[in-house]
Order: C-alpha cells, then sequence, then structure tokens
C-alpha cells in the first residue's frame, strides 16, 4: 500500500469516528496491534490488513444513533462502497469488508482469513488489561450506565448474572473471559501481560464499592428511630 492511499483511508475514518470509546486513536492502536501480531504469520495480505483495521469502526456512529444497528456489518458494508467508489477492485474491497463484518466479539460471525483474525485479535487487545478497563469506563459514562448496580436488599452486586448494563456486568460478561478468545499466538502472549492489571482494578473497585455499603447499612439503622 502506497502513503497515498493509506492516507485517502485514513481521511475517511477520521471523518467518521465519533465516540471518545472508539475514536481515531483506537484506531492506530488496533492497527499497530495488528502489525505486531502480523510479524509472527506468514502469507499475511497487508493491504487488506491495514485498510481493515483503518476502516473497522466508521460504523459506530450509526450503531451508536439506532443501537439495533451493528456497527460491523455497517462499516463493513460502507468500507466496500467507499472503496469500489474509489477506484478499487470489488474482489479486494469484498476481503476487507468480510474482514471488518467478522472483527466483533460474536460467536454467530466467525473470522475466517488470517487478516479478519488478525484484525479481530488487535480489536481485542484494546479491550484487555488496563486499556480495556479506560475504555469500558469512557463508553458507560458516555451512554449513561452505571459503575455499579444494587440488589432490592442494597447489596453491591457483582455483575456474575446480571441483567442491568452496569461496569461490572461488562466486566464479568466480556472483559473477564476475553482472554482465552484470541486466534494468534502472539495476541494471547500480548493479552496475557495485560490480563493482571485488569483482574486487580476490578478487584479493588468491587472492594471499595460494596464495603461501605456492607458496613454503613448497618449504621444508618442504627441512627433512624
Amino acid at each position: 500500500m502506497n502513503r497515498e492511499t493509506y492516507e485517502l483511508m485514513e481521511n475517511y475514518m477520521r471523518s467518521c469516528m465519533g465516540d471518545s470509546a472508539h475514536d481515531q486513536e483506537h484506531i492506530y492502536r488496533v492497527l499497530y496491534n495488528a502489525l505486531d501480531i502480523a510479524k509472527t504469520e506468514e502469507n499475511v495480505n497487508y493491504d487488506v490488513l491495514i485498510a481493515a483495521c483503518l476502516l473497522h469502526d466508521i460504523g459506530r456512529r450509526e450503531q451508536f444513533d439506532n443501537p439495533a444497528l451493528c456497527h460491523a456489518k455497517v462499516g463493513g458494508d460502507k468500507a466496500y462502497r467507499f472503496l469500489t467508489e474509489h477506484g478499487f477492485a470489488a474482489d479486494y474491497a469484498e476481503e476487507v469488508r468480510q474482514c471488518i463484518r467478522t472483527h466483533r466479539y460474536r460467536r454467530d460471525a466467525q473470522p475466517q482469513s488470517l487478516e479478519a483474525r488478525i484484525l479481530f485479535d488487535a480489536d481485542k487487545l484494546d479491550v484487555a488489561g488496563a486499556i480495556g478497563i479506560a475504555r469500558t469506563l469512557v463508553y458507560k459514562g458516555a451512554v449513561s450506565e452505571p459503575l455499579y448496580s444494587v440488589s432490592p436488599d442494597r447489596e453491591v452486586l457483582s455483575g456474575e448474572n446480571d441483567t442491568l448494563p452496569s461496569f461490572f456486568q461488562e466486566y464479568k460478561y466480556k472483559l473477564e473471559k476475553l482472554y482465552s478468545s484470541f486466534y494468534t499466538k502472539r495476541a494471547a502472549e500480548l493479552a496475557g501481560e495485560r490480563q493482571q492489571s485488569a483482574v486487580d482494578f476490578y478487584n479493588a473497585l468491587y472492594r471499595e464499592v460494596s464495603r461501605p455499603y456492607q458496613n454503613g447499612k448497618n449504621e444508618l439503622e442504627k441512627r433512624l428511630e
């Protein structure tokens, strides 16, 4: 890929990015992670990989406006239209579209090509460790979801088996489980290096918010007639 082509795709990506948890710096981290992973793999099509990394979240705005939409599907279709309208071959545009359509953490749309699997892993790395915690908190704040939920008797819920959305629920549903879902050895290694920081943060936060509830309820009862 030459620089002119890269900048064409980069500029389009920048015009599509919106929310702060999925901003253009997330795109660059995914791209750089992907290039790191790709060095350990053979026969990588870098033209497809770089394009897919740059364009993988261009459907986020549509999903943010309408949560019923899947940003991976919307983004894949947008990427295909953009590439074909700018003179790229249809088969190349389709390869990029399939990478983008399967980068999301979903069982019903598994990445098939090597480039799609590298994109999937690179994107998931940005949900691992401290950066994953930080991005999740930013996103939860943007959509006005709480850190945690409480039971009817005022106990802080851990997120395990919660049905209400919260940071704790997202951690237990997704963040805690992603470390066994990588396709490439290099991504699994990088994720493993990050895992403990996420575990430590969750445990510390749960401890700090649950203890006041445990102790405070009893103290409040003593002060009420």
